[in-house]
């Protein structure tokens, strides 16, 4: 019995081994082939397990092996781009072969048009879309921002790193000279003007360019150059969900101005003064406390060399927060939610601070009314708008002390009375700026279908914004401290009251192989504007700053206005499709504007547009390589009204004059009447193609255009015996010629293991004057040329520094070496601004792009969006403002040209020269540039962990901001940052962020 006990344990564990390896059972393999539906084999179909980390792809027959653990419940899921997802349970089965059906989801996406929405797969006019995915790509204080690098033939360049400064956007480059060149934004189907920074970007759903004039047409007047749709997010079928996205980012100096050190200023102060015979290098002491006044020698004497950049700027921050809760029934949807948002600028007094409030609510009453309602609201402050305190730190001199020994400022830190310490600006109450501004934007609709396929939709959009600006100057500002007086303050306030009124009707029929869609609609806008302000100088207290205006000793300005405008519209569209195959868009629009004389007030704009989706047709059938081919062309007419309310009706200004021994008041014409003022128009042609490969892996587009740009809104040169010098006429023609290549590609798609998506664009325009009227060939005063861009630089042109070995030469000219030399054009050894002025070069960038590559790996996600300008010129004010090499201010840290170092970039510092002679050629660079815009990394919690916290998503992300620049303009001169509009400025310093931020959903 001892012995058999042991041998009852071993039978035991026996017998529950083989019912443990019973239960598990035997792997089992599992193959097949996966093919479409022309019994084609699918290369890299992604066949995995249906919740296990188990899974493999199709070969080059379409055939897979897998094995199974547990094949009776098992089920197989296949995933292929361009096709629909498919579930298989395999049952106990060792062969499991599926026929995967084509997912046409891609092409049957729904794309936002004007008054209405069309399938991709429909859509004959160009259109690119900027979802709300690549708009959270980037950390972005407003959505013009988010779509810089992302569209082709949209360009975005930002003014200013200050906070609250929005960018400039250009569809198809600039055609007009005089008027505006801005595209018109729809936001949820009202016309939208004025700040976009109203608008959190957390709130978008999608933005949608329209660019030609099949597309833009539809807004008339207002279409000439472009129409951004922005869609904001509405409530979804389905159980409330709460979301909430933060970010924090720490704002730093993108790089600081070379400026001179203290050794360096003192050698080149020493250098202009050796220039003209004024410095002795025998007796250095002595001609140094010439140069110097007694401040600055003694400071040289104390080896004081003060950063006075690092002085004025500190780290700043930007923070975003919003929380928005969602949801519906079949009947009712609405979305609800608040957002916060905060950049404070490296400057401390620049910051822009936003509140944002947004409700969408969409009912359907019965089975044929559906109204609802859309609603954003704003509250912005921002403090320093027009405030550039880095001027004044860049030209304080590095022997300059700030503080004395007891730790107060100096006013004046070299006894210079126009460089007052720049420092006096971050005193409490020496400088107070802020624009308050509130804003309630409002959609409201109302739609009822009268019949099948037959429905009325009335639009409502009132719009509400106030403004109040105020800024006061205290003695001890700087600005009065170079100028001298009494405190001033201004304030100003400004009301816009606007509405937009729709009426649509719309019909759609499909008969068979026949597609119909008619659109027609009636409207109105009108806006008023109300604006007065008020300044004054000599505020008694100067606590009380702008808010009591009433006991300033002087009013040195008080103004008011009213200004008004409506535009009274009609349209009617046609949509027609035959098979699929071919599509035709029709297109007439309508406007009146009171901005018009009457007999001038209306403008007509049609368009026509066909498409020919190729992928239809028979000769196409049964080939694998293309899975979308659709080509497209578009013809129209589309304007601007380009002109401000009451410009064809003149203008008169106050003069005082005297009559009969005493001074009274009248008024004289200011701006001469021109009743005859009409559209600028522009007739625009485009031949598009859409194409899709390798199942929906490459999708791209290609677009070719020409927008030719007649009436041009131009001064005409007057002679002066008629008492004005110009008047405003339709005179010009312009022209924008383009090529556009937008490609989006699935590198890599494995969904348990690594993936890689791209997109790139790329784009080219050519904008030309080809007439200025009267025959003029060209306008120099206004830099405009026939046959030359919309904007050009028109100047010497510097082709070096004037050496010793040229002096001969040199006196010719009458300039001595170390000069700058220009380039005497026509050869006549005189430099003058009629014969030797040149075109040098243009801000317009001779091709641009952009891509956005995201890598992700299970629960990682990496992006990175860049983009790039190549083939501008920029102006740098730096070069002008701050190289004077005259010694009074200090200087960008150049190598300037002396008898030992013989430098051909910049000439030798001279005493006698407060600028250097045609000091403005030195401004030129060339303005390409390649920037990483962001890199962000994310990581997505796993989906049985967050489900345990009761959370849909759970998503944590770190961002680098600007990480990234290659520019002549920085590498080789020096520079910070080349992006700018026409002119680098002094202003905001460049900044770059790091940023962290989370996303959650409940």
């Amino acid at each position: 019995m001892k012995n058999s006990f042991p041998r009852y344990l071993c039978l035991i564990a026996c017998l529950l081994c083989y019912h443990f390896s019973r239960g598990q059972g035997k792997p089992v393999t599992v193959e097949g082939n996966v093919l479409d539906a022309q019994q084609t084999p699918l290369v890299g179909v992604t066949v995995a397990v249906k919740g296990k980390n188990t899974g493999t792809q199709t070969d080059v027959k379409g055939h897979y092996r897998l094995q199974l653990a547990d094949p009776a419940n098992a089920t197989l899921v296949f995933t292929f781009i361009g096709f629909a997802t498919h579930e298989e349970p395999v049952k106990g089965r060792t062969a499991v072969s599926v026929i995967l059906g084509e997912d046409r989801k891609k092409l049957d996406e729904v794309v936002v048009v004007g008054y209405g929405q069309q399938k991709k797969k429909d859509v004959t006019g160009a259109i690119s879309s900027v979802s709300a995915k690549a708009i959270q790509d980037v950390p972005v204080t407003n959505p013009q921002q988010a779509l810089q690098g992302r569209a082709p033939g949209v360009e975005v360049i930002n003014n200013s790193s200050k906070p609250g400064d929005e960018p400039q956007v250009r569809i198809r480059g600039s055609r007009s000279l005089r008027a505006e060149n801005d595209p018109l934004y729809v936001v949820d189907g009202i016309p939208y003007s004025g700040s976009l920074n109203d608008i959190g970007t957390g709130v978008i759903q999608s933005m949608d360019i329209l660019k030609d004039a099949s597309a833009t047409a539809i807004y008339g007047s207002r279409g000439a150059n472009g129409v951004i749709l922005v869609t904001t997010q509405r409530g979804k079928e389905g159980k409330p969900v709460v979301s909430y996205s933060g970010s924090y980012g720490i704002v730093r100096q993108l790089g600081e101005t070379d400026m001179m050190n203290a050794a360096r200023f003192i050698d080149m102060r020493r250098e202009a003064n050796r220039t003209i015979g004024k410095y002795d290098d025998n007796n250095p002491d002595a001609s140094d406390q010439k140069i110097f006044n007694a401040t600055e020698y003694a400071n040289i004497k104390k080896g004081v060399d003060v950063d006075w950049q690092k002085l004025m700027i500190s780290q700043g921050y930007q923070t975003n927060h919003g929380v928005n809760v969602s949801g519906g029934s079949d009947n009712t949807r609405y979305s609800v939610g608040l957002g916060y948002f905060k950049d404070q600028g490296v400057l401390k007094l620049q910051n822009y601070e936003r509140y944002n409030f947004n409700v969408a609510l969409d009912q359907r009453i019965g089975n044929r009314v559906r109204v609802g309602a859309s609603l954003l609201g704003a509250y912005s402050l921002r403090n320093g708008e027009t405030y550039n305190g880095i001027d004044n730190a860049l030209k304080m001199l590095p022997i300059a002390a700030p503080y004395d020994e007891n730790g107060k400022l100096i006013t004046y830190p070299t006894g210079d009375s126009q460089q007052p310490n720049p420092l006096l600006d971050y005193v409490s109450g020496n400088r107070v700026e802020l624009m308050k501004r509130l804003r309630v934007f409002t959609s409201l609709f109302g739609e009822v279908e009268i019949v099948d396929g037959l429905k009325y939709r009335l639009n409502v959009g009132p719009d509400i914004q106030s403004y109040n600006y105020g800024i006061f100057q205290g003695k001890n500002n700087t600005n009065l401290l170079i100028g001298g007086g009494d405190a001033t303050a201004a304030k100003s306030n400004a009301n816009v009251i606007a509405y937009t009124i729709e009426n649509l009707l719309t019909y759609n029929k499909l008969v068979k192989k026949h597609n119909i869609g008619v659109t027609g609609l009636y409207s109105v806008q009108r806006q008023t504007t109300d604006i007065d302000g008020t300044n004054v100088r000599g505020i008694p207290v100067e606590s009380q700053q702008y808010f009591n205006l009433g006991q300033a000793l002087n009013v040195t300005g008080l103004n008011s206005s009213l200004s008004s405008w409506t535009i009274l519209s009609y349209m009617g569209r046609i949509n027609y499709g035959f098979d699929d195959r071919y599509l035709l868009t029709l297109t007439m629009r309508a406007d009146g504007s009171s901005r018009f004389a009457p007999g001038k007030k209306w403008g007509y704009f049609p368009s026509v547009a066909v498409g020919w989706n190729l992928i239809n047709e028979q000769f196409l059938k049964g080939q694998s390589v293309l899975d979308n081919l659709k080509l497209r062309a578009s013809y129209g007419r589309i304007g601007n009204t380009g002109i401000t309310p009451y410009a064809t009706q003149g203008a008169l200004q106050r003069i005082p004059y005297s009559f009969g021994n005493k001074g009274v008041l009248g008024y004289v014409p200011s701006e001469l009447r021109n009743p005859d003022l009409t559209w600028e128009t522009t007739t625009s042609a485009d031949i598009g193609l859409d194409f899709g490969l390798f199942n929906g892996r490459i999708t791209g587009v290609i677009e070719w255009y020409n927008q030719r740009t007649t009436d041009l809104l131009m001064p005409q040169t007057l002679p002066y015996s008629n008492g004005f010098n110009q008047v405003l006429m339709n005179l010009g023609v312009s022209r924008n010629r383009g090529l556009e290549i937008g490609i989006s590609a699935t590198v890599i798609d494995n969904p348990n293991g690594f993936s890689w998506k791209m997109d790139v664009n790329y784009f080219r325009n050519r904008s030309r004057i080809l007439s200025l009227g009267d025959g003029r060939t060209a306008d120099v005063g206004n830099a405009w040329f026939v046959g030359q861009p919309t904007y050009v630089y028109y100047d010497f042109k510097k082709i070096g520094i004037w050496q010793d070995k040229d002096a001969a030469l040199a006196a010719r000219y009458g300039v001595k070496p170390g000069e700058i030399r220009l380039e005497d054009v026509n050869g006549d050894t005189v430099i003058d601004a009629k014969n030797d002025r040149q075109i040098l070069g243009s801000p317009e960038a001779k091709w641009q792009a952009g891509t956005t590559q995201r890598f992700s790996y299970k629960g990682f996600e990496l992006s990175v969006v860049a983009f790039a300008r190549w083939g501008s010129m920029i102006r740098s004010d730096f070069y002008s403002n701050y190289n004077t090499l005259f010694g009074r201010y200090n200087n960008l840290n150049v190598v300037y040209n002396t008898p030992s170092t013989p430098s051909n970039d910049f000439p030798r510092p001279n005493a006698n020269q407060e600028r250097p002679s045609n000091y403005q050629s030195l401004s030129y660079f060339d303005g390409s540039f390649f920037k990483i815009r962001n890199i962000t990394l994310a990581y997505s919690m796993p989906d049985k962990l967050i489900r345990n916290w009761s959370m849909q998503d759970l998503r944590f992300t770190v961002g680098v901001k600007q990480p990234l620049i290659l520019a002549p303009y920085r590498q080789k001169w020096k520079g910070i940052d080349p992006e700018d509009v026409n002119v680098i400025g002094i202003d905001a310093p460049a900044t770059w962020m790091l940023q962290f931020g989370i996303n959650a959903k409940f």
